[in-house]
């Protein structure tokens, strides 16, 4: 009768992998249909800025000490938001692209996701890997 257990915690376990495994790869699949779809939206149309040039408006705004408004910050803060729940625990060197911007220009976004609870991170400097926080933990307790 225990073997029957064990066999039956096996087969449960394998499921459980096979389960994550499609889960992780219908995410990636959908992250890269993404990628490809903005890097093909961004090279045909004239209006499109390119990184370059969206880099040089950002560091020319820097050096002349002007704020960015908060609107941009908060729809900047949004777009990582939906990245990491589409690919969490990616590099910022890996989401900065796929969001459109810089990761020197994250970097007041997920300072304010962090203190609003809904992103953590994990590890260090250029190692560190950013995930969103469960549901749950963005609801104020009552």
């Amino acid at each position: 009768m225990r073997m029957t257990t064990k066999t039956m915690n096996h087969g449960d376990l394998a499921e459980g992998i096979e389960r994550l495994v499609r889960d992780y790869i219908s995410t990636i699949r959908i992250a890269a249909e993404g990628a490809v779809e903005r890097a093909v939206g961004a090279g045909v149309g004239a209006k499109a800025v390119s990184g370059t040039k969206q880099r040089q408006q950002s560091t020319r705004r820097s050096r002349e000490g002007l704020r960015r408004p908060a609107d941009e910050i908060g729809a900047l803060s949004e777009r990582l938001y939906e990245v990491l729940c589409r690919t969490p625990g990616e590099t910022m060197t890996v989401l900065a692209p796929i969001v459109g911007a810089t990761s020197r220009e994250l970097s007041r976004p997920v300072f304010l996701l962090k203190r609003a609870g809904r992103i953590r991170s994990v590890g260090t400097k250029h190692a560190t890997r950013y995930f969103p926080m469960a549901r749950e933990a963005q609801r104020p307790s009552a």
